[in-house]
């Protein structure tokens, strides 16, 4: 989630106030820490995986699942090994946005050993194990990207009714109840955003158009408390959400590299964005919204949605009078701008940013790339200020500069190092939707690493015009995208010295031809990891497990396997109580997530989704290279 600075939270109005004052001390701050840190070389290879996850109430009397509100309860006992001991841990917990939520990272990176590979499974194993030890009778931990009743009526337990009059949502569907507590960030975030919009988050989704849904599909908003401003943002055959709850509460999954040097962050930052949409659709597992099919399989744009805080003025819907930008996205959407040298002829859409503090960094040394890059996340004000952190050493703190960096909510996101700490410069990789299986988890991230090796020991050039990684990020959220949409792909991906016109360089494939190739046309990113492996002296049971996570990846890839949306979406629909009318029921919801958790607890087999052999060959013993392994690599 980012930054959880602790203190008092500010109103909108005094944060308003300051945002000047942050953006100056920020931009300070980024500066003295680049210019300490800009020479640093010689950093390992190290990487971690963060994991989303949702807590359920099973009622099995009244055949009902329900969001559970318990979180910080929970996450207060699963943090005091780590308190005790944060050198001897084999995970990490961290809160989330709901109340249902809670985060686990590994207790420390994994490195640059192929053998490392055979314990990312059983850490997320380890996990779920030890957060499922805490739990109440009838609850459960499921990595779920959306619980599929999220704002329907009656979602939470204990019982939670919306105030649409008042508190930080002012929601007609999402109870402020639901936002986890535990932190005041949360809470302030939801109340600032809305403020500083001058109006509700307005999420529209398509309907599933089925047999028996109603024609034109259209709610009755008055009934649930609207003053009319809800009934006018909400569009005909669409799924209306109107808080931040319904973005921020979704689940993904996440990962964050350490790079040996500026530059090679710089290279993984840029060559890892065009393959976020293709990783977006691969792990595409949120089809339902508010107790509807819909006709999406992601939940990227209803993030983005969630967290649009531009007033009208940015939206470009009114002329600029009171605000400085015309602003083309939301402070959640994908990035703007590449950052290596050989990404900037790809720059091809017009960068918004400050120009003072563009002027400003160029004056101190940052070359034009990072200068525009910085001087982009700038253009937003803070959302979240508390009152003890106002007045920063800029020599030393970075909180100001965080406060804007972790609240661009990115596909990518370029992480200089923390002052005075062990830690590189890093990049996190954004875009995944979390899965339903550890076995599923684990693969995404090995295929996602080996990628990253993949790159950078080939020195392949992904790279295509931004223009057209926001095309594909558009493509990969559409239903079923896997198997109906071609995305937009570089041709030559070996040529690192591309010439002539850029529109030449790409072409449209489908999610087969890019993983796994297409004669005479494209390699496949997955012959290409295992030409990479066949020269590595990978062990027998190293190379049994990346096998199994790569086969997983080629049979989604290919179709042979469904998408965890696609099969979340077969299993509502084939329902005998679904009455085709994209309604998902109590009755629906509880046994679509009794089926879910006997899967993710390898109770029953699942060959339509997970293939035929998915039994873990992992392993617990730690290779004795990891034993020196630093527990530095934390995603946000």
């Amino acid at each position: 989630m980012g930054l959880l600075s602790e203190g008092s939270p500010l109103s909108w109005e005094e944060t308003k106030r300051l945002a000047d004052h942050v953006r100056k001390h920020g931009i300070k701050q980024f500066i003295n820490l680049y210019k300490k840190l800009r020479d640093r070389q010689g950093d390992v290879l190290k990487w971690g995986d963060e994991v989303e996850y949702i807590l359920v109430k099973f009622n099995d009397a009244e055949k009902t699942a329900k969001v559970s509100l318990r979180a910080e309860k929970y996450l207060s006992l699963l943090q005091e090994k780590e308190l005790k001991d944060p050198n001897n841990v084999k995970s990490l917990w961290r809160p989330e946005y709901g109340a249902y939520m809670i985060e686990g990272t590994p207790g420390k990176p994994y490195g640059g050993l192929l053998a490392h590979f055979n314990i990312v499974e059983a850490n997320m194993q380890y996990r779920r194990q030890e957060a499922s030890k805490l739990l109440e009778p009838g609850e459960v931990i499921m990595s779920l990207t959306n619980f599929p009743r999220l704002g329907a009526p009656n979602f939470t337990d204990p019982p939670a009714v919306p105030n649409p009059q008042s508190g930080a949502s002012k929601s007609l569907f999402f109870p402020d109840e639901a936002i986890f507590l535990g932190h005041p960030r949360f809470k302030t975030l939801t109340r600032n955003i809305r403020s500083r919009r001058k109006e509700k988050i307005a999420i529209n989704l398509p309907i599933f158009k089925d047999k028996n849904t109603l024609q034109p599909f259209k709610e009755d908003l008055a009934s649930l408390g609207d003053d009319g401003s809800s009934t006018k943002a909400a569009k005909e055959d669409h799924v209306y959400m109107d808080a931040m709850g319904f973005g921020m509460g979704c689940c993904c999954l996440q990962l964050t590299f350490q790079a040996c040097n500026i530059e090679e962050a710089r290279t993984l930052y840029d060559q890892l964005t065009p393959l976020c949409p293709i990783m977006l659709a691969l792990t595409a597992a949120s089809p339902f919204y508010r107790g509807y099919v819909t006709d999406v399989d992601c939940r990227w744009n209803i993030i983005s949605c969630s967290v649009d805080c531009r007033t009208e003025e940015e939206r470009g819907l009114k002329p600029l009078k009171e605000n400085k930008f015309r602003i083309n996205k939301s402070r959640y959407d994908s990035i703007d701008s590449y950052l290596s040298e050989q990404g900037a002829r790809y720059n091809d859409v017009p960068l918004v940013y400050d120009d003072a503090i563009y002027e400003e960094l160029l004056n101190n040394g940052i070359d034009k790339l990072l200068a525009q890059h910085v001087a982009h996340l700038f253009i937003r004000d803070t959302v979240s200020l508390f009152s003890e952190k106002v007045h920063q050493n800029d020599e030393q703190d970075t909180d100001h500069f965080e406060n804007i960096q972790s609240t661009n909510w990115q596909t990518m996101r370029f992480k200089p190092p923390p002052s005075n700490s062990s830690i590189g410069w890093r990049v996190e990789f954004r875009p995944c939707e979390v899965q339903i299986t550890d076995f599923e988890n684990a693969a995404i991230v090995c295929f996602v690493v080996l990628l990253t090796r993949v790159i950078l020991s080939y020195k392949l050039n992904l790279l295509i015009p931004i223009s057209k990684v926001d095309d594909n990020m558009a493509r990969a959220q559409k239903r079923n995208a896997v198997k109906s949409e071609k995305f937009w792909f570089k041709k030559d991906i070996t040529c690192n010295t591309p010439q002539g016109d850029i529109d030449e360089e790409y072409a449209e494939y489908t999610i087969d031809e890019i993983v796994n190739g297409k004669e005479g046309a494209f390699p496949g990113l997955i012959p290409l990891v295992n030409s990479y492996l066949s020269s590595m002296d990978a062990d027998a049971d190293t190379h049994c497990t990346i096998q199994r996570y790569l086969k997983l990846i080629q049979k989604r890839a290919s179709g042979e396997l469904l998408t965890t949306a696609g099969w979340l979406r077969k299993e509502v629909i084939n329902h005998p109580e679904y009455k085709k009318d994209s309604k998902i029921s109590e009755r629906i919801n509880y046994d679509l997530l009794k089926r879910v958790h006997d899967i993710e607890s390898s109770n029953t087999s699942c060959p339509e989704l997970l293939g035929p052999c998915t039994e873990s060959k992992t392993t617990e013993t730690v290779p004795p290279a990891m034993a020196k392994a630093e527990n530095c690599l934390l995603p946000d």
